[in-house]
């Protein structure tokens, strides 16, 4: 089955979730939102849209608190997503992809330097 994707509200929950490292409760998610934060009770909804989703699962925590974890790491849906993109906006070509980064976004000369090393390395 493909993997769905992320809307810009559940993108921000999983960041979180990926950025903790390990499992986290609805309150330990809205902790870490900057403000304004959202309800607790829409926190709650992205999370159980998430596990819809497959992108978390639950456990019992303490009392009635569920703690949910990611089931894929940021880099899987990342690759996941840029591959989706080059095949569906780029004609599944990677040259073509990079053309348009490089073209279309303000790299700066330290960036474009950092990403000609990464060419290189590739190389070896």
């Amino acid at each position: 089955m493909k993997q769905q994707t992320l809307t810009k509200s559940e993108t921000l929950v999983m960041n979180i979730l990926w950025e903790m490292g390990r499992g986290a409760s609805v309150a330990d998610v809205l902790e870490r939102y900057a403000e304004p934060r959202p309800a607790y009770t829409t926190v709650a909804t992205f999370l159980k849209i998430l596990e819809q989703k497959g992108f978390v699962e639950h456990r019992k925590g303490q009392g009635k608190q569920l703690v949910y974890s990611p089931l894929l790491t940021r880099e899987r849906y990342q690759r996941q997503v840029m591959s989706d993109v080059k095949d569906t906006l780029f004609g599944g070509s990677g040259v073509k992809l990079v053309s348009f980064f490089a073209h279309n976004e303000e790299l700066s000369e330290e960036e474009l330097n950092e990403i000609k090393e990464i060419i290189n390395s590739l190389e070896r």
